[in-house]
């Protein structure tokens, strides 16, 4: 949603030119219409900006720069067509909150359809494997697992409080999931890799793509799957009885989070 809890999120430009970077200006305004100036940082940042193409083929996660004046700008350089973007944050003395709004990138181009749920990625060297499901309604463990030239990744750098950051996102709606991190680095319990445990809900069942973001060597990563929830959790539609006649009714899952 663009609003929720009297804070909105208002971007300077509705639309951005594709290709090299260009400044995204916004403010978060509270009730008061005025821009909120004080957060409180999550995951070591104010604010964390994400932005999706809505076919999911383009992800960034970014940290834009906060003025004395509450405008934060961030430079991006998106390929053409319809993106939508995600400030995560929690404003100073109140709850963390998840706002999103569209951005249109002017240009030619074709939407791409999802691609195929594998339990493995591919990114820059590394190979990442996913291991769990998700259950609709309730709350799921997914485990990702690091490695490079076929050995495992025991020395994950911290990024953003944890050994990695995972954002979901529902094909569709583009409905942003939060997913928290199983633990972190200096607990005394949680290792640098090659495992990394998330726990989420979704709230309906449906296709997902998942974005994980890793540092290793001090770079960071992104590896990205598409995951579909469990079938076995669906209720299927009841099959009509022979004198109900020829009208049936669909039982679809409700719920989403903006």
């Amino acid at each position: 949603m663009i609003s929720e809890q009297g804070y909105t999120l208002d971007l300077a430009a509705s639309a951005l030119p594709a290709g090299p970077a260009t400044e995204l200006r916004f403010h978060i305004r509270g009730a008061d219409g005025k821009p909120v100036t004080q957060y409180q940082k999550s995951h070591d940042k104010d604010l964390h900006l994400i932005a999706v193409r809505r076919d999911l083929t383009g992800f960034q996660h970014l940290h834009p720069v906060l003025a004395a004046d509450g405008t934060w700008s961030v430079p991006l350089a998106l390929t053409a067509g319809q993106w939508r973007v995600f400030a995560d944050f929690v404003p100073a003395g109140g709850e963390g909150l998840t706002l999103g709004a569209d951005l249109a990138v002017a240009g030619s181009y074709t939407p791409q359809p999802l691609p195929e749920q594998v339990a493995t990625a591919q990114v820059d060297g590394y190979t990442v494997t996913l291991n769990g499901t998700l259950e609709p309604g309730a709350s799921s463990q997914l485990t990702l697992s690091v490695s490079r030239d076929g050995e495992p990744v025991t020395d994950l750098q911290p990024y953003l409080g944890a050994y990695g950051h995972l954002v979901a996102l529902r094909d569709g709606d583009l409905a942003y999931l939060h997913v928290h991190p199983a633990g972190e680095p200096g607990d005394g319990a949680t290792k640098p890799g090659p495992d990394i445990t998330f726990h989420t809900t979704t709230p309906s069942a449906g296709s997902y793509r998942l974005f994980l973001d890793f540092q290793h060597q001090g770079k960071v990563r992104t590896a990205a799957f598409t995951v579909h929830t469990n079938p076995a959790s669906t209720t299927p539609d009841p099959t009509p009885s022979p004198t109900a006649g020829a009208s049936s009714h669909e039982h679809g899952n409700g719920g989403s989070h903006g």
